[in-house]
């Protein structure tokens, strides 16, 4: 496995719609584990194919509850909605807050290119609209309620924090996606 470079803004592949992946061959598995050994090095919890510079419809998520590997994912239900706090590895230093479904219903294959559905709810459920998002060359920036600038303190503080750590009363510390209700150190 390796540790792949974070595509960042402007780079053109996070504008552009992702390609379907046609076969699940011995490189797109390959592509999943070294995505999913990226996410975990940046201390995020989801990652599309596209920051990783790969226009094709891969993602990797892992809410603390295991590592989720979607292949052509499409989300078939959205429920409710909820405003909350973003932030985005291919966006250093920014949070954005950005209403999303709070129930989904999401379809696509696994790693071994089965057919899979299963509906998510809550953080997983925000995390895998956020990666879906970016299969389809949408960013935080262009859907958020409002955005701000992360200092450098909280960045650095942020990027330290474990996964699931709440962050202070005084807003969205960093640019990780929170768990609900508290700023989490990870970043999709």
């Amino acid at each position: 496995m390796a540790v792949l470079p974070i595509v960042t803004v402007p780079a053109g592949v996070l504008r552009r719609k992702a390609k379907p992946v046609e076969r699940v061959t011995k490189r797109v598995q390959k592509l999943i584990r070294d995505m999913a050994e990226t996410m975990y090095d940046a201390k995020g919890v989801g990652l599309a194919a596209p920051q990783v510079g790969v226009s094709q419809q891969i993602i990797v998520a892992d809410d603390g509850e295991g590592l989720i590997a979607l292949i052509n994912p499409r989300i078939t239900r959205r429920e409710g909605a909820e405003v909350d706090v973003e932030g985005c590895l291919s966006i250093p230093d920014i949070v954005a807050y950005v209403e999303r479904a709070t129930t989904i219903e999401i379809e696509g294959l696994d790693e071994r290119g089965r057919p899979v559905r299963f509906q998510a709810e809550g953080y997983l459920a925000r995390i895998l609209q956020h990666e879906v998002d970016h299969l389809n060359g949408v960013l935080i920036t262009d859907i958020a309620e409002s955005v701000r600038q992360v200092e450098d303190e909280e960045a650095g503080e942020d990027r330290a924090a474990p996964a699931g750590a709440a962050e202070p009363e005084a807003g969205a510390a960093g640019s990780g996606l929170p768990a609900p209700g508290a700023a989490a150190g990870r970043e999709e």
